[in-house]
């Protein structure tokens, strides 16, 4: 017995300790070459995800550049009163949600049908070039997909507007009518997000037991039944896991394509809280009423992801965590 808790306190005690770090020092020496490639990851989160953190700080201040970070005036939750109350704060609040919303309904499903539709075709180089179609917008800048979108929808030689005329219809303002500028942005998503987001659908995909598909099939399954009762299940976990990262990005719709496609006419709805961000921040120099507006973002984003992984656990899912 004496000897049993010796051992057990060698193992517990300084010297287990040590044998553990050893072990940790060995097996990052054994696996060098992986954690060398996972160091460019690693420096980008530290760089421009962790580090800036500190600059939270700021957000309680009335911060001036000259005097930094720790002499800066100290005004407590000013800087938030002044945005809640702001009469901008709903506007922006609206524009934001509904523009996520209409993505999160029309947008998220639309990687999985295609998945489902590429998953189901059997001509090995047609599905490969169907693939390199849909994945191809992916690569094109927002500035270009602005470009296109008012080559084709603008009122005076936009191409869809003379097939209307043509059709014995008046001009419609796609582009400076606020009615289609939510609609405008969730299409423009689709077309170029859509097939590059099938790469994580399709390989769960192939990751799916061939012996279901064969068990279905002797079961008298056709390839809907098949669909709905084999594939999608297998894909289950990997759509919850994106639906609860989607969420936490439910308030950030993009700078880069709202800003381009912002105009006096859509100011009304094309606000959101990056635009904001931008204009009272970059512009105007408020660093600390727009770092307020940031952390509020954050806040909710943490709230939601933690909300819905939650949410996730207590129907029996794996959730994200």
């Amino acid at each position: 017995m004496p000897n049993t808790v010796s051992e057990l306190d060698k193992k517990t005690g300084p010297a287990g300790s040590k044998s553990k770090s050893q072990l940790a020092v060995k097996d990052i020496l054994r696996d060098k070459y992986l954690y060398l490639l996972a160091l460019p990851g690693i420096l980008y989160f530290l760089i421009f995800k962790y580090i800036p953190m500190g600059g939270i700080l700021i957000a309680f201040q009335e911060y001036s550049p000259y005097q930094g970070f720790l002499a800066s005036k100290w005004v407590g939750f000013e800087n938030f009163e002044r945005f809640f109350m702001g009469s901008e704060f709903w506007n922006l609040f609206r524009n934001t949600m509904m523009i996520s919303l209409l993505n999160l309904v029309f947008f998220f499903p639309v990687p999985i049908v295609v998945s489902l539709l590429l998953n189901e075709v059997r001509n090995m180089k047609f599905k490969s070039t169907i693939q390199s179609v849909v994945y191809l917008p992916h690569f094109f800048s927002w500035v270009i997909i602005a470009g296109m979108t008012f080559l084709l929808f603008s009122r005076t030689g936009g191409i869809v507007n003379n097939v209307v005329v043509m059709m014995g219809f008046d001009k419609i303002d796609f582009l400076t009518n606020p009615d289609y500028f939510w609609i405008m942005l969730t299409l423009q998503s689709i077309w170029k997000e859509a097939g590059w987001g099938t790469v994580i659908f399709l390989a769960a995909i192939a990751g799916t037991d061939p012996a279901l598909y064969e068990a279905a099939k002797m079961d008298g399954a056709n390839r809907l039944h098949q669909m709905w009762y084999v594939t999608l299940p297998a894909i289950k976990n990997v759509v919850i896991t994106l639906l609860i990262l989607r969420l936490g990005q439910v308030m950030d719709v993009g700078f880069e394509q709202v800003y381009l496609m912002t105009s006096s006419a859509v100011s009304s709805v094309s606000d959101v809280f990056e635009t904001y961000v931008f204009r009272m921040g970059v512009k105007n120099g408020q660093f600390s009423f727009t770092t307020a507006v940031g952390l509020f973002k954050s806040v909710v984003a943490l709230i939601l992801v933690v909300s819905t992984n939650w949410l996730a656990k207590k129907f029996g899912e794996d959730g994200l965590y």
